[in-house]
């Protein structure tokens, strides 16, 4: 007759038991591949941001506003998140690549509904307090006094930090 587990076995497996539904497409296909279809996340578009707890890729502050955040997707698809797109212009400047290398993605919110659209494509209003003092918000479509992306870039890059 089997003795049931105790707790503290029970708790040392659990670790194993959530891996369960992955163990079966492991057997039959490349572990790097199954493992992952397993994670949840996707290989391209935005990332999941855990607001107020992810941090910022280049000053490790905690990303909480949603109407300043940015990301970019590297040309290996890893997302890297950003509390201002200060931030993100810097890091980049400072990367191995940048906005116009291949499978580069690069998102930033709309200050106005929250929701990703295209940094390169977005229409900048100088004058916003955003997190990190870089001072600019993303909007979709134009209004009056916002700036191209180019012209938010030479910017915020001259000004330095």
């Amino acid at each position: 007759m089997k003795r049931p587990i105790n707790r503290r076995q029970f708790i040392a497996a659990l670790p194993a038991l959530s891996l369960a539904p992955c163990l079966g497409p492991l057997l039959g296909v490349g572990a790097g591949w199954s493992l992952a279809g397993c994670s949840g996340e996707p290989s391209s578009g935005p990332a999941q941001v855990k607001w107020d707890r992810d941090t910022d890729a280049r000053c490790g502050m905690i990303i909480s506003d949603k109407r300043f955040a940015a990301q970019i997707r590297d040309p290996d698809g890893k997302p890297w998140k950003f509390d201002d797109i200060g931030c993100a212009m810097f890091w980049l400047a400072q990367s191995s690549f940048n906005e116009e290398t291949a499978n580069t993605e690069y998102w930033v919110a709309d200050y106005r509904t929250g929701g990703w659209i295209d940094a390169r494509r977005a229409h900048y209003l100088p004058g916003s307090k955003s997190p990190m003092g870089y001072h600019f918000a993303a909007l979709a479509m134009p209004e009056a006094g916002t700036v191209s992306y180019q012209e938010m870039k030479r910017t915020i890059l001259a000004r330095g930090k």
